[in-house]
């Protein structure tokens, strides 16, 4: 049976970032960044770039690399250049991270996105990550990183409903993370982390026009192993990580 685009599950559409962002924080560290009048910022695992586009907006004089492997993502990130008059300022490349010469820049936007710094082989460290991030940032520049911590100790049964192999070594909590950020040459000037209603928002826009399209399509050949996959995703969140994993977003500079 042959489907049109039309006819396929829809991905993302309901978001505006792709992690619980408000626009009310999104505009604030927006606000912080430009203020440094940054003349170039790289975006890792920039997905379409929203933040990326929105800090070109407010720094008239910079200019954006946007680095995912996602190339469905990367196509939505130059449309959206091109209907903001941005397409001259910014560059989306589908590209790994991993080892990149693409710095040293003045500002980087890293929002949970550090393990593309990090070797596949030896798993997610956020100290090699972070300073990965401090060798492509100049000194005086400016990180936004998000990286998710542990609010509290998931329980056994937490961790069981989570991702595959989900272990309490996954995360850090926010203290011991910040710690990190500062044996790695950054001075922490702000931090916050994501509230509850920043979580709901994402984990309901994460699967909105899904859920809407298999409620329109119960028998489509394509229904059930969506159904599995947002039925997965959505116990994960409930049964799982919900009020255990936080996400903090670090302003961090460099140290000279």
């Amino acid at each position: 049976m042959i489907t049109s685009d039309s006819d396929l599950p829809p991905r993302l559409g309901s978001l505006t970032f792709h992690g619980p962002l408000s626009e009310a924080r999104a505009t604030r560290m927006i606000e912080r960044l430009a203020a440094a009048q940054p003349a170039d910022v790289l975006d890792i695992g920039c997905g379409w770039g929203e933040l990326l586009l929105r800090v070109l907006e407010s720094a008239p004089g910079a200019k954006g690399t946007g680095l995912d492997i996602n190339a469905e993502d990367l196509a939505r990130g130059r449309a959206l250049a091109e209907e903001r008059g941005l397409a001259d300022r910014v560059l989306f490349v589908e590209e790994s991270a991993l080892g990149t010469d693409r710095g040293p820049v003045d500002a980087i936007l890293c929002l949970g996105s550090s393990q593309a710094l990090c070797d596949p082989e030896e798993g997610h460290d956020p100290a090699v990550a972070l300073r990965e991030l401090r060798r492509l940032v100049r000194p005086g520049g400016r990180v936004v990183l998000g990286e998710g911590f542990w609010e509290r100790l998931p329980t056994d049964k937490e961790l069981a409903a989570m991702w595959p192999g989900a272990h309490a070594g996954d995360h850090l909590s926010l203290g011991a993370l910040v710690d990190l950020a500062i044996e790695a040459g950054f001075r922490p000037a702000w931090i916050e982390t994501a509230s509850a209603d920043e979580w709901q928002e994402f984990e309901s826009g994460y699967r909105y026009d899904t859920e809407v399209w298999l409620a329109a399509h119960p028998d489509h050949p394509l229904a059930a192993e969506t159904r599995e996959r947002v039925d997965r995703q959505r116990s994960s969140w409930l049964n799982g990580y919900r009020r255990a994993l936080g996400i903090t977003y670090l302003t961090l500079v460099a140290v000279a």
